[in-house]
C-alpha cells in the first residue's frame, strides 16, 4: 500500500513539474507583443533564482545572510569589466565572476563559520559595504557613483547582447532550473542532511559527527557562485550598473532574503513562489504610485 501511494506521489510530482515547466515556457509566446510584460516575467525568473541562490544557506541551514549583494556586484562589476578591458565574452566573464565571488564567500565565511551567533550575517553585511564604497572611490577603474555602461557591440549570443526580451527569458528560465536543480541535490544528498541537523541543532550536529564549519562553507560556496552568476545576467540585461543598486542592502540583500522567506525557507520551489508575489507587486507599486509612496517596493 505504501509503495503504491509513494508510486502515485512520485508520478503526480513529475506531472506537476512537467506541467509548470509548460507553463514557464509561454509567456515569450503570449507576451511576443508586449515587451514590458516579458519584463517582468523575466525579472521575476532572475530573482527566484537568486532567491533560490540565497535558500541553499539562509534556508537549509538557516544561516542568515544580510549582505549577499556584495556577490551580486561582484559578479556584476567582474564580468562588465573584462567585457569594457579586454572584450572578454560575459560567458566566460560570468565563469570568472562565479569563482571569484566564491573565492570572496570563503574569505568571509572561514572566520565568521567558526563562530556563533549573528556573526556571518555581519559579516556580509559589512563586506557589501565595503565593495560599495571601494567601488565609489576608484572611480578610474569602476566609475564611481555614475557607474558603468556596458558596450553595446551588436546583437551577439557569444557577447550576451540580444534585441528584445524573449532571448534573456530563456536564460533567465535556464538559470534558474539549474539553480533548482543544485538547491534539490544539496536537499536530497548528504550535505542537505548535514545543513538540516546543523539547522535543528548546532550542538546534536556536531556531537553525531557532523562538520558544522566545512557543511556551512559548501553550501555558502555555492550559493555566492550561483549569485555572481546572476551578477552577469543583470548586468548584460540593463546594460547599466552603479554601486548604490549592485550592493544595496534593499535592492538586492534584503530582497533575495524576503523571497526566500515568502515561498518557504528550504523548500526547492519556493522562491519562485516568492519572486512570483513580489516582483509582480512591487512593479504594480511602482506603476501606480510612481514617487508617492516612498519605501512601499
Amino acid at each position: 500500500m505504501k509503495n503504491g501511494i509513494g508510486a502515485w506521489t512520485g508520478r503526480a510530482r513529475r506531472w506537476g513539474t512537467a506541467a509548470l515547466a509548460a507553463l514557464l515556457l509561454l509567456p515569450p509566446l503570449v507576451l511576443e507583443n508586449n515587451g514590458y510584460l516579458l519584463r517582468v516575467c523575466t525579472l521575476t525568473l532572475m530573482y527566484a533564482g537568486l532567491g533560490g541562490a540565497w535558500n541553499l544557506l539562509g534556508g537549509l541551514a538557516h544561516q542568515i545572510s544580510l549582505g549577499h549583494a556584495a556577490f551580486f556586484g561582484l559578479g556584476a562589476y567582474t564580468s562588465t569589466i573584462l567585457l569594457r578591458d579586454l572584450s572578454l565574452s560575459p560567458w566566460l566573464g560570468m565563469l570568472a565572476a562565479a569563482l571569484l565571488a566564491g573565492i570572496a564567500s570563503l574569505l568571509i565565511g572561514v572566520p565568521t563559520f567558526r563562530l556563533r551567533g549573528h556573526y556571518y550575517a555581519l559579516g556580509t553585511l559589512a563586506f557589501a559595504e565595503v565593495l560599495r564604497i571601494l567601488c565609489l572611490y576608484f572611480r578610474s577603474f569602476t566609475g564611481g557613483a555614475i557607474g558603468l555602461s556596458v558596450p553595446y557591440l551588436g546583437e551577439s549570443a557569444w557577447y550576451f547582447q540580444f534585441y528584445g526580451n524573449r532571448p534573456y527569458y530563456f536564460i533567465a528560465l535556464a538559470m534558474l532550473a539549474l539553480t533548482m536543480y543544485i538547491t534539490h541535490r544539496v536537499s536530497t544528498g548528504p550535505l542537505g542532511y548535514r545543513l538540516r541537523a546543523l539547522r535543528n541543532s548546532h550542538e546534536a550536529a556536531e556531537v553525531v559527527g557532523v562538520d558544522t564549519t566545512r557543511a556551512k562553507l559548501q553550501a555558502n560556496f555555492l550559493s555566492a557562485v550561483l549569485t555572481g552568476a546572476y551578477g552577469t545576467f543583470y548586468a548584460q540585461y540593463h546594460f547599466f550598473i552603479d554601486p548604490d543598486t549592485v550592493f544595496g542592502l534593499m535592492t538586492f540583500s534584503v530582497r533575495m532574503a524576503l523571497i526566500a522567506i515568502l515561498g518557504g525557507l528550504g523548500n526547492v520551489w519556493g522562491p519562485l513562489v516568492g519572486a512570483a508575489i513580489l516582483v509582480p507587486l512591487d512593479e504594480w507599486t511602482n506603476a501606480v504610485f510612481p514617487g508617492g509612496l516612498a519605501g512601499a517596493s
